[in-house]
């Protein structure tokens, strides 16, 4: 029999805090290209095969306690086709850019002062199990509601009007809003997604700039299959777009030349020849099929039968649920699908507080599963409101309240 120890080993997938692995293609990191001095903390990468003759790269950063007890953490970047290397250096890990204009040098990192690899289990407080739960962030489902609350989200919030709202209820109702059937339905859709192309779907208070990424091929959810036709070279002979220096997206921009330098592959280990070019996120040039339509009795089945906890974190603006930032994945679409479980209410909506100020808002159900809002964050939480999800985190994994 597998020991949950080990068991937990045998999903190095991507990004995890913990203790160190110990694997024989291992390779500890000492610096990193862009820091200056010895790395404070202790990073591991390397490889893990999934299937004969396929292999995914990992990042390994311990805990900052070092101790056996610490939490262990399994991150996997959400969406189908972005690297994990958002999460380490946009959102929870130890390092961030250093937002600087871009000068043809190396991109430069700093410390993160609320990396999540900070958390470790008090003194007396050992959990008996490694796998306790799992957190996810305004997360999809594959539902028709992801996309269809989309319009209720964008009216709450006055980005369409009321006279198109009212023509989306009548013309759409139980349609598939990506594949309208009549006329009148896809000609408000049409209206709709235009407005909503006004906005930064991220983080509705921002401005929209160039998305720095590869803008190739169908967005990801309007087909099932895609195929590998479609790639394009981003900095050889088609230099990635140049968004404006203090965007939220220039440390996107940022990152392909940092990731895509020799020294820096030399130093993280990365085998020659194994990626051409490094692309923060694919779109259209990765070959994969979806086969699994909807994830919401993962949910269930995961909180009420295998007695896992849980954490939906989504991000918020003012003490109503209708001004949420993320217009991606809306939270009315979330809390929708919870209600659905059929699962009592045990903490109402409150409040939850970090120095003395709101920070979001919660409530917590019956099957272990919690609900948060961050308070100010857009679509990837940490990446806006990094101090408020570390808090949000810590507290969670620690079974704090929040």
């Amino acid at each position: 029999m597998i020991s949950p120890r080990q068991l937990c080993r045998s999903f190095l997938l991507l990004l995890i805090f913990a203790v160190a692995p110990r694997t024989s293609d291992s390779k500890l990191v000492a610096s990193l290209p862009g820091f200056h001095g010895r790395l404070p903390f202790n990073l591991h990468t390397g490889y893990v095969e999934v299937d004969e003759g396929t292999e995914l790269f990992y990042y390994f950063v311990e805990s900052d306690t070092r101790a056996e007890e610490a939490p262990f953490l399994l991150w996997l970047t959400g969406g189908d086709r972005c690297s994990v290397f958002s999460g380490l250096a946009n959102e929870i890990g130890p390092v961030r850019f250093v937002e600087e204009p871009y000068n043809g040098s190396l991109p430069r990192l700093q410390i993160n002062p609320s990396s999540w690899t900070q958390v470790g289990i008090q003194a007396g407080n050992t959990p008996a199990l490694n796998l306790k739960g799992y957190l996810v962030g305004n997360p999809s489902t594959g539902e028709i509601i992801d996309i269809s609350s989309r319009v209720p989200y964008a009216h709450g919030v006055g980005i369409i009007s009321d006279q198109l709202y009212e023509t989306i209820l009548e013309h759409c109702k139980g349609l598939d809003y990506m594949l309208p059937s009549n006329a009148p339905c896809a000609q408000a859709l049409d209206t709709f997604n235009h407005l909503m192309s006004q906005v930064q779907g991220a983080q509705i208070l921002l401005d929209t700039y160039v998305y720095a990424s590869a803008p190739t091929g169908p967005a990801a959810d309007t087909k099932d299959e895609y195929s590998s036709d479609s790639g394009r070279r981003i900095l050889v002979g088609n230099p990635l777009a140049r968004p404006p220096f203090g965007c939220v997206t220039y440390k996107n921009y940022l990152s392909y030349f940092w990731a895509n330098a020799e020294v820096t592959r030399d130093a993280l280990g990365i085998k020659e020849g194994s990626v051409e070019e490094w692309v923060r996120c694919h779109n259209g040039d990765l070959p994969y099929s979806i086969h699994l339509r909807s994830s919401i009795e993962y949910h269930r089945n995961l909180t009420a039968n295998g007695g896992y906890r849980a954490l939906i974190s989504l991000s918020n603006l003012i003490p109503v649920p209708t001004a949420d930032h993320d217009s991606l994945v809306p939270h009315l679409g979330t809390q929708a699908w919870i209600r659905s479980l059929g699962f009592p209410m045990v903490r109402d909506w409150r409040a939850w507080h970090l120095n003395g100020q709101s920070a979001g808002f919660t409530l917590t159900y019956s099957n272990n599963m919690t609900f948060a809002t961050i308070k100010g964050g857009g679509h990837t939480a940490p990446e806006y409101e990094p101090e408020r999800c570390f808090a949000m985190f810590s507290r969670w994994i620690l079974e704090e309240p929040l």
